[in-house]
């Protein structure tokens, strides 16, 4: 793991690992052999995060454990070794697909670890569920077993998954429903519903409770809309968010789109279903500056209780799923440089994606550590990361402004672990006094005199 606590280049050749006794180039040659290894499983790679996982459910989590899902396309078009892509956006598009479910805190929206990490590719489908390939799934259908998955591992908290639109299909709303499964899902405007005995489209009903604030003159209940106790920052700027709910019923039937593979056509078929009652969350970003015009608008579907949660809470919670946004950023583009890795197969792909979620975790528990000792670590790691960090907004929910970001403190821990590795075998004087005689222009400018060659 100590190879991903580090923000390696995309012109990287391979894993970055510090530097010890040993040949770094067997050092790499042992990681590949690692990741090639085919008795090393994934539900054993994912065990760790795991134990995190449930050691900050327990700690993080009041009633409920959130649960983010979300897909995330690994583009691998120059890597013709990897026989195993599949076309993601087109044909020419070839890569891996992730699916990763993420456990979030619902105290404050602090992320804690990965639960489920599942990479779709030809051959099916890699997933921490279980040792063998799977059958692949549309995208849809395969959330219901990661869905039962999460809820059997016993986190001692009742998961609620947070989902984005392209979760919006009332076939799996009925599903999950039937399940037992509490789910919060953003959904189109444009889908019709029954809300107060007529049928709407969405975007209506949610317009309708805007009417209905306007009228009563900002206040009230009834749907109307309401202040949340909160102000938000939006594109940088601050904001008030504004929350209605109303209860509205599906009737229409689902609509399913598969594809035949003898023809290679898209097939559609109605299936009809029983009535679902959901609570309809919606969630305005309005400008406090700008005579409160509307800068934003959630859609939000959820069969939470409202006795159990409110709706200012369901807004909020959603709000938080970004959280999975920025792991996968911090996968891809800000550390770990996921579509550079050169492993050649898929399963040698989701077994480094273990170690390196890992590696993530460790960084998410120092970024939310409040210990004095843990400030001073951070800003040890900002300051080795040689980045330019800009300071952050105000938290959620209390706390000051972020002097660091989690990219830089990977990047920080990337030159300290090394370091630390080199001071073991060398004295800082012997350091001092190489640098001294082969970089003589440093030493002046760091107020030294170049030291002698007796020392």
């Amino acid at each position: 793991m100590l190879s991903h606590l580090s923000a390696a280049q995309s012109v990287a050749a391979g894993l970055r690992c510090p530097p010890g006794p040993a040949d770094p180039f067997a050092a790499t040659q042992a990681a590949w052999r690692f990741y090639a290894n085919p008795h090393v499983a994934l539900p054993q790679l994912i065990g760790p995060p795991l134990a995190c996982a449930a050691e900050g459910v327990a700690r993080d989590c009041d009633a409920y454990a959130l649960v983010a899902l979300d897909w995330c396309p690994l583009h691998f078009g120059g890597h013709a070794s990897k026989g195993d892509r599949v076309p993601l956006a087109h044909a020419k598009d070839l890569g891996y697909e992730l699916l990763t479910a993420l456990a979030i805190g619902d105290r404050d929206g602090s992320p804690l670890a990965p639960l489920c990490l599942e990479l779709r590719a030809a051959d099916g489908v890699h997933s921490t569920r279980g040792g063998r390939v799977l059958p692949a799934r549309s995208p849809l259908d395969g959330l219901a077993p990661v869905m039962g998955h999460v809820a059997a591992l016993g986190l001692g908290r009742t998961p609620v998954f947070l989902i984005d639109r392209q979760a919006d299909s009332v076939g799996h709303y009925r599903r999950w429903d039937k399940a037992k499964r509490l789910f919060v899902v953003r959904a189109d405007d444009r889908p019709r519903v029954v809300h107060e005995g007529a049928q709407l489209p969405l975007g209506e009903v949610a317009d309708r409770l805007g009417r209905r604030r306007r009228r009563r003159g900002g206040g009230g209940g009834g749907g109307a809309f309401v202040e949340a106790e909160r102000a938000v920052w939006f594109r940088g700027t601050p904001a008030r968010q504004f929350v209605a709910e109303a209860t509205v019923v599906l009737r229409r039937p689902a609509r399913t789109h598969r594809v035949d593979k003898r023809s290679g056509r898209a097939r559609h078929r109605n299936v009809r279903g029983r009535p679902i009652t959901l609570r309809l969350v919606v969630s305005e970003i309005r400008d406090p500056a700008g005579g409160g015009a509307v800068l934003a608008r959630w859609l939000l579907l959820t069969n939470l209780p409202a006795s159990a949660v409110a709706a200012a809470t369901v807004a909020l919670w959603y709000y938080w799923r970004w959280r999975i946004e920025s792991y996968h950023k911090l996968l891809k583009g800000a550390g770990q440089q996921v579509e550079c890795w050169q492993q050649e197969t898929a399963a040698a792909v989701a077994r480094r994606l273990c170690v390196a979620a890992m590696a993530c975790v460790v960084v998410w528990r120092l970024a939310r550590d409040d210990g004095p000792r843990a400030a001073d670590l951070r800003d040890v790691l900002v300051r080795l990361s040689g980045r330019q960090v800009k300071r952050a907004k105000p938290r959620d929910r209390g706390g000051g402004p972020r002097a660091f970001t989690e990219p830089a403190l990977l990047a920080g821990l990337g030159v300290l672990i090394p370091m630390l590795d080199l001071l073991e075998h060398h004295a800082l004087a012997d350091l001092r006094r190489l640098a001294g005689a082969a970089l003589p222009v440093l030493t002046r400018r760091a107020g030294r005199p170049p030291p002698s060659e007796d020392g």
